[in-house]
């Protein structure tokens, strides 16, 4: 039995509770409120990018020296802020799969899916969290990637503040999330001798279905912001 099972499931219920809260801490407006649910779930989500993409970043600025091993060590509260991670990704994995139609929501159930064993492998080997931990750095665009949406939701497309926020999304989408990503495909192809294989597989696996999910997502941004 591993502690971090308990930090999973601690964190689990705070989204849950999150969750039912949100809507009397940040009201829909009359825009968002034929989709209540989805109105909750992306401000759970923002919640969840500003905890754990801050937690990353600052982890790497105040140990730069973990870049050096990835595996064995980490600084403290880096395996809590996994375990937190994955609560949230079981929450959010529930959530959809309550409110939406499995067509609407597959593919971030299909994401879902890999970051929850990837994650948990890292959280009860107590291994890998280094690596975990950059994955997070994906998280400081998604703070902007939700933030997008909420002003969608709340028929704000034609003004500054969403102008702003799709190039900061665009340029913190290569930085946090393409270049990151293929940092971290670099990392185990250099260190795939150290790795043991089952560990490298789903490594692998999930680079590789993570890499052309994510590419494509881009592509969509760009159209829909860029080049309408």
């Amino acid at each position: 039995f591993s502690p971090g099972l308990l930090v999973v499931a601690g964190s689990f219920a705070a989204f849950r509770l999150l969750n039912r809260g949100l809507e009397r801490l940040v009201p829909p407006p009359p825009s968002a409120r034929r989709n209540r649910w989805k109105w909750r779930n992306i401000w759970t989500s923002l919640a969840h990018s500003v905890l754990s993409g801050g937690g990353a970043l600052a982890g790497f600025y105040l140990h730069p020296e973990l870049s050096n091993d990835l595996v064995g060590t980490h600084p403290p509260g880096a395996h809590s802020l996994v375990a937190v991670s994955v609560g949230y990704f079981l929450e959010d994995f529930v959530d959809m799969l309550c409110n939406q139609k499995l067509h609407q929501s597959w593919e971030l159930l299909f994401h879902h899916s890999v970051v929850i064993i990837c994650f948990g492998i890292a959280v009860l080997l107590h291994q890998y969290v280094g690596f975990a931990l950059v994955a997070l750095l994906v998280e400081i665009n998604s703070i902007f990637l939700h933030l997008r949406q909420i002003l969608l939701m709340a028929n704000l497309v034609h003004t500054t503040c969403y102008r702003l926020n799709s190039l900061i999304n665009l340029g913190t989408y290569v930085v946090f999330r393409i270049a990151t990503l293929a940092w971290m495909t670099r990392w185990l192809f250099l260190n795939r001798q150290n790795v043991p294989p089952a560990t490298y597989a789903v490594g692998t696996v999930g680079m590789a279905i993570m890499t052309p999910m994510n590419v494509v997502l881009f592509y969509r941004l760009l159209r829909s912001d860029f080049f309408k």
